[in-house]
């Protein structure tokens, strides 16, 4: 690929793709959990968790479709396996089957967690003046505080 020349400094391109990984291994570990969780709910609130949780786990998917390509355009190789997520992600994995009230505060920890990461990204974003990743990630921590909210409101 030829040199990338975008107005960001190279250290400051390599820094934000950097975090973006981290706020790509974040949504994409969310993006598993939300699915178990979809698959596995049980109880009187089956369908609306149901339901709910599909509507999360199909945002995210467009979600980290669109941070890995802002990683490409930034020049870096997005990471792409399990792996990868794993040694990146703050997000804790659940091993078992929680109960349906269980999920919805894992689920709400969890979308709290991405929050965070953006917060970070956002503040490597503003110092590298990269306002394309700036609004990206604002506006994934602003779907991520509602949906926290949301299921803030369930508990």
């Amino acid at each position: 690929m030829s040199n990338i020349d975008i107005g960001i400094a190279t250290q400051d391109r390599l820094d934000i793709a950097t975090g973006l990984k981290r706020l790509l291994a974040d949504s994409y570990t969310l993006y598993l959990q939300t699915h178990n969780f979809h698959w596995n709910v049980t109880g009187p609130q089956f369908r609306e968790l149901h339901l709910m949780f599909e509507e999360h786990y199909t945002e995210l998917a467009v979600a980290v479709d669109d941070i890995a390509e802002r990683i490409r355009t930034l020049g870096v190789v997005a990471p792409g396996t399990y792996k990868a997520f794993a040694s990146l992600s703050s997000i804790e994995e659940v091993e078992d089957v929680p109960t349906a009230s269980d999920m919805v505060k894992i689920l709400n920890k969890s979308h709290e967690q991405v929050v965070k990461t953006c917060r970070e990204v956002l503040k490597l974003a503003q110092e590298g003046d990269d306002e394309s990743t700036a609004a990206l990630v604002s506006d994934r921590m602003r779907i991520h505080e509602k949906t926290a909210w949301m299921l803030r409101a369930m508990q």
